[in-house]
């Protein structure tokens, strides 16, 4: 049908039946080419890489606990270990215990102290001394008693030679900007400590 129409357009003379035959077997050959070469051409065409997405890896941080657990020990209503939130101070731990016992005084003891897991709190208590103390010579001053600096009350750290009240609170205020010591010898670093005095009484500290 088609192709006597296109006969009748450009008037082409009427067409054997072997010419028509040849005609109907080109056209078809050409379209057969045509779309193989179509066919090819699609499956050698490379397909749009598809973005990619890069997560990068959460970071990982080690939650706080909310709470702390401390010993509150010497001259309170109700010695005992308490839980406390994390946070908390001296004064604090004094009052879950209850408060310190008539007539204890607690000017040695720093009540904004903020406690860390572990700590312990000694109210009125007198300094561990270990063996027969003897005096070094200066009141209140013993060569054998052994102190905790990470945890002495100024009370404590004044039974060490040539460590009187300005010196005591010098070392809890050190010990409070910086945390506890991580050694002995750390304690030299206290403004007017220094390493003579610490040679002297090095071998009654412990942390």
């Amino acid at each position: 049908m088609a192709l006597e129409y296109f006969e009748a357009m450009f008037e082409i003379p009427e067409l054997t039946d072997i010419q028509r035959r040849l005609i109907y077997i080109v056209l078809g050959g050409s379209l057969a080419i045509g779309a193989l070469f179509f066919s090819l051409a699609q499956g050698n065409a490379s397909p749009s890489p598809k973005p990619t997405i890069s997560l990068a890896p959460m970071a990982t941080t080690s939650p706080t606990p909310s709470t702390i657990v401390v010993d509150v020990a010497g001259k309170v209503l109700h010695p005992n270990i308490y839980t406390l939130p994390t946070g908390s101070r001296a004064a604090d731990a004094i009052a879950a215990a209850g408060g310190a016992l008539k007539g204890v005084v607690l000017t040695d003891i720093n009540l904004a102290h903020i406690l860390v897991d572990g700590e312990q709190i000694v109210v009125g208590a007198p300094p561990v001394v270990t063996g027969s103390s003897k005096a070094s010579g200066k009141r209140g001053k013993s060569s054998t008693a052994i102190v905790n600096i990470n945890s002495a009350t100024a009370a404590q750290l004044e039974v060490l030679a040539g460590v009187g009240p300005v010196m005591a609170a010098k070392i809890i205020a050190y010990r409070t900007a910086h945390g506890k010591f991580t050694a002995i010898d750390e304690i030299a670093k206290v403004p007017g400590f220094g390493k003579a005095k610490f040679a002297i009484v090095k071998s009654q500290l412990r942390i």
